[in-house]
């Protein structure tokens, strides 16, 4: 009569171990995908950044016929430490939170100025900053760098660093910021004190968290008269919005 064949656990005790490693192994990578997946289907990260909202490859889809987000409180503007443009007594406040390095942030770019060529009399737009890190290395430098420009130039050194900051996110760095101040024409010892020293680091910092308490999540996160209304929208939809606050052409 042969022998019949052993159980697992007659196994020897390498036989056992190594088992017992292979199927841990196992259990943690199928626990791992499932968290993965979850992340992206939600299109949130730990950090509280929307994913969809900036990576290209998970578009965030936006109803044009949505009714904007009730969110808040948003902080009010203060017209000594915020960065405005447009009309100083205009109806309608847009207030963006946004990352130099977020490509939907720079596609959410020309509608605004849309807004403001079309209703320069009612519209304004004030930029505060929300860099999503764990996903863009360089949007908390890039936003300390606008901020030095502000420091050394006052609100207009501050737009055009703006502008070049989004015209040269694929190159953004240390080099791209010192060669962005050297054109608009600020002091380049200074603007390279202000950047390595971090100083402006508390400044953007203050934005981003008062942005958190008002309901951002991710960016582009546009305020319109204190109503959220979040990625990277179609001009049709901005503009329905500014008029219902109140804008007229």
């Amino acid at each position: 009569m042969s022998q019949s064949q052993g159980s697992f656990f007659d196994g020897g005790p390498k036989t056992m171990f190594l088992s017992g490693l292979f199927l841990g192994v196992a259990v943690s990578a199928i626990i791992g995908f499932g968290l993965a997946f979850s992340l992206l289907a939600g299109g949130k990260l730990p950090t509280g950044g929307n994913l969809g909202a900036n990576n290209p490859t998970v578009p965030t889809v936006n109803d044009p016929t949505a009714p904007p987000v009730a969110a808040g409180p948003v902080k009010p503007v203060d017209d000594k430490v915020d960065h405005i443009k447009g009309a100083k007594n205009a109806k309608v406040t847009l207030i963006e939170y946004s990352d130099f390095e977020c490509p939907f942030c720079s596609r959410h770019l020309p509608a605004l100025e849309q807004a403001l060529k079309e209703f320069p009399e009612d519209v304004r737009l004030v930029y505060r900053h929300y860099p999503l890190s764990a996903i863009h290395p360089e949007a908390q430098k890039a936003a300390e760098a606008s901020e030095c420009a502000a420091k050394i130039g006052g609100n207009d050194k501050f737009w055009q660093m703006h502008d070049q900051l989004f015209a040269k996110q694929q190159t953004l760095g240390t080099q791209t910021y010192l060669d962005i101040a050297k054109a608009i024409g600020l002091n380049e010892g200074n603007f390279k004190t202000c950047l390595d020293s971090g100083e402006m680091a508390a400044r953007v910092n203050n934005d981003t968290s008062e942005g958190s308490i008002a309901g951002v999540e991710g960016t582009p996160a546009t305020f319109v008269n204190g109503q959220l209304i979040s990625g990277a929208v179609p001009y049709a939809q901005l503009k329905a919005a500014i008029q219902a606050a109140g804008a007229s052409k």
